[in-house]
């Protein structure tokens, strides 16, 4: 009998563990749950274990304060760090999660050589650069996770808008995670109808101002918390397509070399996510103002990898 694929998320807060639920109740992978803080990783893994009968899965779940039991991994999935808090940008958090993420990506890489790390702790694009460089991992095998969520985003404002299914609604979002993006016209369509055709252009506009503040909105909401449901189904829908070699197209924090006029930087393009990590970057056709915002958007995250020194 083959022996599952291992899965290690690293930080078992609310993203976290809801990934680590969605992973599980699939039966796709065994899961290990890290986190420092003793016994939430522990009582979290065991509720969802407890509940894998209920699901009809044979995931194994472990929870654990030690890095070592992550070793072997196929996949972790970094999002330890802080969240933000009301009137906190992402960029806020660079420095102090620069610190957590930097320790854990070179640690993981000495434990599981032959893993394929998605980073989440924000600001994404940066930390996912942090983590590539202090890895030494090709970069095919570390990238973020930011644009799914964004596109997520769009396509269920679409849907609320339109009383269309979401499912029905297409929606690629590029460039850096949240006050960064780039969406592409050309590639918002519902059933392959551009969305110019359902919802005048102010109303158009308006979503993606909701989309760009969609973190924020929630933050407010919650006060003492931020989003995890869409975040972790984000997370969820990228680990399912490596494991599963799904070839699935998805907007990822992915390292570009000379891709869509940047190099050396790390932002959110459509790229093909396999068994490989990232197999394959597809360059979108984009408007001379997209192509200058997607520009500003890589630039923005050079000047934070710069306040790093990477």
């Amino acid at each position: 009998m083959t022996a599952k694929a291992k899965l290690s998320i690293i930080g078992a807060g609310n993203v976290g563990a809801q990934a680590a639920q969605l992973a599980a109740q699939s039966g796709i992978c065994d899961v290990v749950l890290y986190d420092i803080a003793e016994g939430m990783p522990q009582g979290k893994a065991l509720d969802i274990q407890e509940a894998c009968p209920l699901w009809g899965s044979s995931s194994k779940v472990t929870g654990s304060n030690s890095l070592a039991d992550t070793a072997g991994s196929d996949i972790a999935v970094i999002t330890a760090g802080l969240a933000r808090k009301p009137g906190m940008s992402r960029d806020d958090l660079l420095k102090t999660n620069a610190q957590i993420v930097g320790g854990l990506a070179a640690e993981l890489a000495k434990l599981s050589p032959h893993a394929i790390f998605i980073v989440v702790t924000n600001p994404v694009d940066a930390m996912t650069q942090l983590s590539w460089k202090k890895s030494g991992f090709p970069s095919n095998r570390v990238f973020g996770m930011g644009g799914v969520l964004d596109s997520a985003r769009l396509r269920a404002f679409i849907a609320m808008e339109t009383g269309v299914a979401p499912k029905d609604i297409e929606a690629q979002v590029l460039g850096g995670h949240g006050d960064q993006m780039v969406p592409v016209e050309a590639l918002i369509n519902v059933k392959g109808i551009p969305l110019s055709k359902l919802l005048p252009g102010e109303k158009i506009k308006s979503l993606i101002e909701r989309t760009r503040n969609g973190g924020a909105e929630i933050v407010s909401l919650l006060k003492t918390g931020s989003a995890y449901y869409a975040p972790a189904m984000s997370v969820f829908e990228m680990v399912k397509s490596v494991l599963l070699d799904e070839k699935r197209v998805l907007p990822c924090a992915a390292y570009l070399e000379g891709q869509y006029k940047n190099s050396g930087v790390y932002a959110g393009v459509p790229v093909v996510l396999g068994r490989g990590g990232v197999e394959r970057i597809i360059e979108a056709p984009l408007s001379a103002a997209e192509a200058e915002g997607f520009s500003k958007s890589a630039e923005a995250v050079k000047a934070l990898c710069g306040k790093l020194g990477i």
